[in-house]
């Protein structure tokens, strides 16, 4: 039995960072792992030498222009690189019949939903990531409708910059901080992601669209905060405040909790408590300064 050739690309990342750290459980895939800086997928020549080379037979695509801020001046980069780009790697695939499989996000969608968003809800983006990132989606199944893509939302994890890395570190430093509680979602630690990536890669079906997954619950960006203060037993004070008191460059969805029967029913993926999934990655972040 030939083994599966899995290329991950955009690996300096949370997600492929988690897969990376995983890959030695799966016995019968080669793994190629490559950064944004060693393969650049808006290069149709880079993509064309890296399939010729390394013959994958599952591409995983965790390369991703992911500044949302920053996306509202950077329009033409966001959308080579979330859209253009997705385009490019999906018409690879299909030229080299390997298997897509492709992140996407929740911000695809307006927040105006009162309930968990089902895959087949139209998107609607109101910042320009969002944007870039359903350009992505819309090319990717234009130029290889086989292809499997992932919506996830608000990941974490111990590598990169994310938002519980960056309450750490604010509740180390200051005494009080803002946070706000009238955008609702729920989290996604990238190690459930790779995990759930993988079991789809290794299943017997590969069945194509879009899914969505994200761990389960429902809450805000402040009651994400107060758990992280309670784990680490912190004495900084945490405020809630409305996203009006909170100006960005970048508008966010009020409301963008996904629904993730699909990928529960089609592969079997069990979708673990978020706060389950919080504890034990701040753990492993403790236990990265002791």
């Amino acid at each position: 039995m030939s083994k599966n050739k899995i290329l991950v690309t955009g690996a300096g990342g949370q997600v492929g960072m988690e897969i990376r750290s995983i890959a030695s459980r799966f016995a019968d895939c080669d793994f190629v792992f490559l950064s944004k800086d060693e393969l650049r997928i808006e290069e149709k020549q880079s993509l064309d030498l890296a399939f010729r080379k390394y013959e994958p037979t599952v591409c995983i695509n965790c390369a991703a222009y992911t500044a949302v801020d920053k996306a509202e001046e950077e329009k033409e980069k966001s959308l080579l690189i979330n859209g253009d780009a997705v385009g490019f790697l999906a018409k690879a695939c299909r030229s080299y019949r390997a298997q897509l499989i492709h992140l996407s996000t929740d911000y695809v969608f307006d927040g105006r939903s009162s309930r968990p968003i089902a895959e087949n809800e139209k998107p609607s983006p109101i910042n320009q990531y969002g944007a870039s990132k359903l350009l992505g989606e819309e090319r990717a199944i234009k130029n290889n409708p086989e292809a499997i893509i992932i919506r996830t939302s608000w990941v974490y994890s111990e590598y990169g910059h994310n938002f519980v890395k960056t309450m750490l570190k604010l509740m180390g430093q200051r005494d009080s901080i803002n946070v706000v509680n009238d955008q609702i979602g729920s989290p996604t630690w990238a190690a459930d992601l790779a995990a759930a990536i993988m079991q789809i890669t290794v299943s017997c079906k590969f069945i194509p669209g879009i899914f969505h997954f994200s761990n389960s619950g429902e809450i805000s960006w402040y009651d994400f905060a107060i758990a992280i203060k309670e784990l680490v037993g912190s004495k900084c004070e945490v405020n809630p405040i409305p996203t009006s008191k909170y100006p960005t460059a970048a508008k966010r969805p009020a409301y963008s909790l996904l629904e993730k029967k699909k990928i529960m029913e089609t592969y079997g993926i069990e979708i673990s408590d978020w706060m389950k999934s919080l504890a034990s990655c701040v753990e492993r972040i403790l236990k990265q300064k002791v």
